[in-house]
């Protein structure tokens, strides 16, 4: 099914035509080495050029004699893995780099971006010194000059228009510590529009599953799912996305004989490894789900005792699914009944499961609604809560997750507090600011207490009418730091966006398509940041692992790091004093150290405050005595003894109370303070429902209170046999518990609300002490409830499947519809009326090809990064689209050739190569979302500044991408639009 190297008739151009251009004859390979840098000598003569404070990079071992080395640790800066690289460094230059093989996650393998990562730091690609755009031309400027320039202009916008006109764009790349210094920022600036890339890969699941069980985030590890007797890959290809997550999941399979089933409308190289391949229909996933409940609930699969103890709303569930009999799955799906019949038992049965997913679940309209659909099969056949099970959600770049938690988010402040006064009051408090000045920062009470712009609607703000906008002004100007623009759909439209700011500032190691996409003539700055190896900061894994990363070397060329060029905003605007009043400043540099400390004082929510900067250290030069699966150290070390590596939040207390981590969310089989946990009860003790029922043969409605504690479940070592509320100060005074809580720690619980400190909860207690009884006594802070099958909160309280916006199967749309029009966000949802007339005008006809996208191995994200890198530009050197042999037939297109890719919005087109393939079925193409430098057919790479171009130049998808936002986080729709081919 993959396609060999003999079988590409038409080979990619070389790395040097790709340089040249599309059109060129291309180059020998002295003119592309003179072109490109790579020329013998190339990094050591930077230290000749007139470029003024710049570090000579020079490298190359072995190092000269007497040199001083030193071996440094930090984690790899691409996907959520957390592999660790160890660096050597001869005179403070970064000389070789190796993977850590006592690294209990990655074991002495890497992938091909993370074996290039030194290249990153070294790369003559880079931005080397701020510039701004003067008529149309790059001008350098100082780093003074254009931070005066941009505060003086943003302070300017602040002035006429109002905080909310400027829009704080963060990124997945910053470490904890500086996604959380950037939303502190934005707070200090008086905004929620404050994001990160969260919105467009995750943000469906946070929702998802926070509003199921409690938190956001992955259940259990990687490692982990060495103990899966049955693993099902649904909407994720971690062969390419996260490659050395496959070491666990082969594992797994080989070791541990598991069943390894991939779902996917795509046969990926993850599906080349299943012991079962299911090809179906993109944008089916509900159907799906709800096809094999069917087949689980007639034979009695589902784990009664399990959904009777810990589950809440099942009865509604089997209503909806009694609805999707095998006749309509397969109407829906393209799947037969035997099939999914089959894998419904042998995930029912061949426990413990596990359910890994990515984007190819998140990003719909239905995100939120797939999520909870993929968690409710976890719960019906009780694979969660325990090893080898649970939600195996695999984010994407480094610190996805952390910067996630870290409060990157329009809807929450730090560790998902969200955005209520009680909020904003406790960071207040671990801030220590005024909360009325803090408000007075803020347009309105609402505007603080309101989610902000999701970054997919960003360019709508600043092009919609003012009256359509829900705050005072449109959106003037945005400061972007590590976020790339092509990762975002309706491109035609954010060139738009791009065009009528009046500011726009990138921060960011190298130029990215921010730079090039639009007529900008003005109005633009350009500022180099230091990558993730010239700092230090924590980063966050995908399961929830904290890991230290020490600096390699000092920023190069004229690089600052994300912690300085914040202070040196906040300065300008008048706010450093107070944002940095317990953060160590000096002489302009920040402590990234201190910063954590302060996250730890803040973050009981989440339980981000156990992991201090010393024991995430101490993990670090302690990986060897980790164990590979249980992630857990020996008891009797003095150094990190039964600590969980990388102390997986929830790590409750204080760093001095030593809690280990959680390696497994909800799993009570373990005593809380070993790891253990239950349920979250974050949605109350109980629900009042209306209900019809009969009484002397009458139909009334009557009132009914629902329990939403547990029943007769608990964690091993609990002293409430049962389930339980969240705690306060209030809950332990009846149970007699408070007498536990220290003198310091009761006076402390007391200032936080003065009036009533009975109502202080585990999370707002600032002395930890709450937490430290709770977790004394055997029990979750947060609480013992059950999770919710129905979510009574959301757009879709139950999962429905509604087709995307622009569907294949029109003739579906009437059953399964999109939901309504509606103002979110605030701004407009208008994807009823572009679902109806997409449908009413038959685009489907023009437009008859399902569009999808992915990832490769080679890149990573927007791939201004993996794109410069020239050992990984060598590898993909073209934007392709993948069709079907048989679609590629009446197209008359030939593998290897041009082709032209036309979208059902804005007259979009794209040019690029076609790959004739069967991974993908008739009807649907495939695109990589990493390149970015054409627009249109047009070739960018003269826009950028003068040799920071990236090597491999190409298309981006999200041109041809379309409307379509989830109503619940405003995730875009990327995965199933329709688009047209013809041969160029």
């Amino acid at each position: 099914m993959l396609i060999r190297k003999s079988e590409r008739r038409a080979g990619h151009g070389t790395l040097a035509a790709a340089l040249a251009g599309p059109e060129s004859g291309g180059l020998d390979r002295r003119t592309f080495l003179r072109r490109s840098g790579l020329a013998a000598g190339g990094l050591a003569a930077l230290g000749s050029l007139p470029l003024g404070n710049i570090r000579k990079a020079d490298a190359g071992p072995p190092p000269p004699p007497g040199a001083t080395v030193t071996t440094h640790k930090n984690v790899c800066t691409h996907c959520s893995v957390g592999c660790s690289v160890i660096a050597k460094v001869a005179n403070g230059v970064w000389i070789g780099q190796e993977p850590a093989y006592e690294s209990p996650i990655n074991r002495g393998s890497h992938c091909c971006k993370g074996a290039a990562v030194r290249d990153d730091v070294l790369n003559e690609r880079r931005l080397r010194y701020p510039v701004k755009l003067v008529d149309g031309q790059w001008t350098r400027v100082s780093w003074d000059q254009a931070i005066d320039e941009i505060g003086d202009r943003l302070l300017e916008i602040r002035q006429k228009s109002g905080p909310d006109s400027v829009y704080w764009l963060g990124s997945a790349k910053f470490t904890n510590e500086a996604a959380y210094l950037n939303r502190k920022l934005a707070a200090f600036w008086g905004t929620n529009n404050s994001d990160h890339q969260a919105r467009i890969c995750h943000s469906t699941t946070v929702t998802g599953v926070a509003n199921t069980w409690g938190y956001g985030a992955m259940t259990n590890s990687y490692n982990d799912i060495r103990n899966a007797k049955t693993i099902l890959i649904m909407g994720g290809n971690p062969a390419e996305a996260h490659p050395v997550s496959l070491q666990h999941i082969l594992e797994g399979k080989e070791l541990n004989r598991a069943n390894m089933i991939v779902i996917d409308p795509r046969m990926t190289r993850t599906a080349a490894h299943a012991t079962e391949y299911v090809r179906v229909r993109p944008g089916a996933h509900i159907p799906t789900i709800y096809g094999m409940l069917w087949h689980i609930f007639q034979n009695g699969w589902e784990d009664t005792e399990f959904l009777r103890q810990r589950v809440y709303g099942l009865d509604d569930i089997r209503k909806e699914v009694a609805k999707w009999t095998p006749d309509e799955v397969e109407r829906v799906t393209g799947l037969p009944e035997a099939q999914v019949k089959h894998i419904a038992e042998v995930f029912s049965k061949e426990k413990p499961a596990t359910l890994i997913w990515a984007m190819g679940q998140t990003q719909f309209t239905t995100g939120t609604a797939n999520v909870r659909a993929s968690c409710i099969l976890l719960l019906a056949t009780g694979n969660v809560g325990h090893a080898g099970g649970g939600a195996n959600i695999f984010r994407g770049h480094t610190n996805v997750q952390g910067a996630t938690d870290l409060g990157l988010d329009v809807t929450t402040l730090p560790l998902y507090y969200g955005l209520s006064e009680d909020a904003w009051r406790h960071w207040c408090r671990v801030w220590q600011v005024d909360y009325s000045w803090m408000s007075s920062r803020f347009a309105s009470k609402p505007l603080m207490e309101g989610p902000g712009i999701p970054s997919t609607r960003w360019f709508d703000a600043t092009l919609l009418p003012k009256d359509q906008v829900g705050q005072p002004d449109t959106l003037q100007a945005m400061f972007v730091m590590g976020h790339g623009v092509n990762t975002i759909t309706r491109m035609p439209e954010a060139v738009r966006g791009i065009e009528k700011l009046d500011l726009l500032v990138v921060c960011d190691p190298y130029p990215t398509a921010w730079s090039v996409l639009s007529e900008r003539k003005n109005g633009t700055y350009l500022l180099p940041a230091c990558t993730s190896f010239e700092m230090d900061g924590s980063r966050t894994a995908s399961n929830r692992s904290l890991q230290w990363g020490e600096q390699i070397v000092p920023p190069v060329f004229e690089s600052k790091n994300d912690y300085d060029v914040m202070y040196m905003l906040a300065r300008k605007f008048g706010f450093a004093d107070q944002m940095f009043k317990n953060i160590k400043v000096e002489n302009g540099a920040v402590s990234a150290e201190d910063i954590l400390r302060e996250i730890n004082r803040g973050g009981w929510s989440t339980g981000y405050c156990g992991q201090s900067p010393e024991r995430l250290k101490a993990h670090m030069k302690n990986q060897a005595k980790f164990d590979l699966v249980t992630l857990r150290a020996p008891k009797d070390d003095p150094e990190v003894g039964g600590d969980y590596y990388g102390l997986p939040w929830p790590c409750w207390g204080t760093p001095e109370f030593k809690h280990p981590g959680t390696p497994i969310l909800y799993n009570t089989n373990l005593p809380v303070k070993e790891g253990g946990g239950t349920f979250r009860a974050r949605f109350g003790v109980e629900r009042v429902v209306k209900r019809k029922v009969t009484e002397n043969g009458q139909e009334v409605e009557k009132e009914e209170h629902d329990n939403l504690l547990s029943d007769g479940s608990y964690s091993v070592d609990s002293e409430i046999k049962d389930g339980y509320p969240e705690f306060t100060l209030g809950v332990l005074k009846k149970l007699g518990w408070d007498k536990d809580l220290t003198p310091s720690e009761m006076a402390i619980i007391q200032q936080v609300n003065t009036a009533n400190p009975d109502a202080v909860s585990w999370s707002l207690d600032l002395s930890g002490g709450i937490q430290r009884v709770a977790v004394g006594h055997g029990c979750s802070p947060y609480g013992n409830g059950k999770a919710r099958m129905i979510a009574w909160n959301l757009p879709d309280p139950i999962p429905v499947h509604r087709e995307v916006i622009y569907t294949s199967r029109p003739d579906l749309v009437a059953k399964y519809p999109t939901l309504p029009d509606a103002k979110q966000f605030r701004v407009p949802n208008i994807g009823f009326t572009v679902q109806k007339a997409a449908v009413d005008t038959g685009v489907f006809k023009q437009f008859p090809l399902i569009l999808s996208s992915g990832r490769l191995v080679e890149y990573e994200g927007g791939g201004e990064e993996t794109r410069s890198n020239k050992w990984l530009a060598e590898l993909k050197q073209d934007m392709y689209v993948e069709i079907n042999p048989a679609d590629a037939d009446e197209r008359g297109v030939k593998d290897g050739n041009w082709v032209w890719v036309t979208g059902a919005e804005s007259s979009s087109k794209t040019r690029m190569k076609a790959l004739v393939t069967e991974r993908v079925g008739k009807g649907v193409a495939w695109m990589p979302f990493h390149f970015a430098g054409w627009f249109e057919g047009a070739d960018l790479r003269s826009k950028y500044p003068k040799g920071a171009d990236p090597f491999v130049l190409g298309e981006s998808v999200n041109t041809l991408t379309t409307y379509g936002f989830d109503p619940a986080t405003g995730m875009q729709e990327p995965k199933a639009t329709l688009c047209q081919i013809r041969a160029a």
